[in-house]
């Protein structure tokens, strides 16, 4: 592999590039490190860019105040300051080796070592830097692995774990997004080894690390290696259902639909709603993720009898968006009925079917004798039942008939 970044214009122009120059001058120098090298390496879009460098984080601060660039101590006590320029964060960490970890936390020491940098961090593919000049720096054989599309841990991958236990999830998930073929076989097995660190995290941190993964390329092969050896029990804190995983997938292409997580968590572990539940709390999902699980998860076997007119009705009182949710779950677990043309009838149904507004009013009823009050929304449920019932009618006489028989209803009744 060509040992330097092609195509990277943010390396010579543009917020990046200034912070860049900023930091490279007056005997300091800074590099670009991480997943911008490894995306810019591997032709796909970088995300956020992170910089190294050997100035201190109180001469980075002293720089950027000097030529008026905002800064925040984000990470003070690890090295780390964000600068914002142009709109964009940058975050800046000074050169470190972990002179004592303890789990996530680590006692830090600030160097100017390159090579002692490179070899904290936690995958080859993701300890490559770049400085202005475009020329990639390796110390670990990071070039060599984006070449085989392979992740490895940097030395022994147990050691890594440790300082980490969220490494272990970091691993399936960053392999799901960028490697090839199976999962490197030490690396697998070191994960094996440390599941039970597991329970250390905190879920927030397994949350946001699940949620990625599963909307990577290889989430598949990920999570059916994670369910290999034991990790995805743990987590989930039940049963996962492969099949479904997989079909949801393969739906969300068909449809093209953007890749949902939550759809997925859903299709991997909602059977029933107080599986929703359990992964809310579990997870620490916010209240919506654990809202549309819950959606999704009620009834949605429903759809496996239904029929063009039930649908309807099942869209108009679900709204579009659980509508759609529910109905590919349902899709994704139809097992051998998977196949079958009404799956994809009905998640088209929004596209040629849009539920009209019930036009039948309060006043309506009033003026047939149905007093304000409990009755009054009594007698308009009643109506809309009949009225969906009856495939959403809009012409007088049938509208007149529905208020009719309602209003005689609770009138003769006397109920709500």
């Amino acid at each position: 592999m060509d040992p330097r970044v092609q195509s990277a214009p943010w390396l010579s122009s543009g917020p990046a590039a200034r912070v860049l120059a900023l930091l490279n001058c007056d005997g300091e120098e800074a590099r670009v490190v991480g997943g911008a090298v490894r995306n810019a390496l591997l032709g796909i879009a970088i995300g956020d860019i992170d910089i190294a460098t050997t100035a201190l984080p109180a001469e980075v601060i002293r720089r950027a105040k000097a030529a008026s660039i905002k800064s925040v101590p984000t990470g003070i006590d690890h090295g780390t300051v964000t600068l914002v320029l142009e709109g964009h964060p940058f975050e800046v960490t000074t050169l470190r080796e972990d002179a004592e970890t303890f789990g996530r936390k680590a006692k830090v020491e600030f160097g100017r070592d390159w090579i002692g940098d490179a070899h904290r961090r936690d995958f080859t593919i993701n300890a490559l830097s770049v400085g202005p000049d475009g020329v990639v720096h390796d110390h670990v054989g990071g070039l060599a692995d984006i070449e085989a599309r392979r992740v490895r841990f940097i030395g022994d991958p147990a050691q890594r774990i440790a300082e980490d236990y969220l490494r272990i999830l970091r691993f399936f998930r960053i392999h799901s997004a960028f490697g090839h073929g199976e999962p490197d076989r030490d690396g697998y097995l070191a994960c094996i080894a440390g599941r039970a660190g597991l329970a250390t995290l905190s879920a927030e941190r397994i949350r946001m690390e699940m949620l990625k993964l599963l909307v990577t390329d290889g989430a598949v092969g990920a999570v059916t290696a994670m369910t290999d050896g034991g990790l995805l029990t743990a987590i989930l804190g039940g049963v996962a259902y492969l099949g479904p995983f997989a079909a949801m997938i393969e739906i969300e292409h068909e449809l093209a639909l953007p890749a949902s997580a939550v759809r997925r968590l859903a299709a991997l572990a909602v059977a029933v709603t107080e599986d929703a539940r359990r992964l809310g709390v579990r997870l620490k999902l916010s209240n919506a993720e654990t809202k549309a699980l819950d959606g999704m998860g009620h009834r949605w076997w429903r759809f496996a009898s239904a029929d063009e007119a039930r649908t309807r009705r099942l869209l108009y009182r679900l709204g579009e968006t659980v509508y759609r949710d529910r109905l590919l779950l349902g899709w994704a677990r139809a097992g051998c009925d998977r196949a079958a043309p009404r799956w994809r009838e009905f998640a088209l149904l929004p596209q040629r079917f849009t539920p009209p507004k019930l036009p039948l009013k309060a006043a309506d009823f009033i003026a047939r004798g149905v007093a304000e009050g409990p009755l009054l929304g009594h007698v308009l449920t009643l109506a809309e039942d009949a009225w969906l019932a009856a495939d959403f009618p809009l012409d007088e006489a049938s509208l007149n008939a529905i208020a009719d028989q309602a209003a005689a209803r609770v009138n003769r009744d006397g109920r709500s």
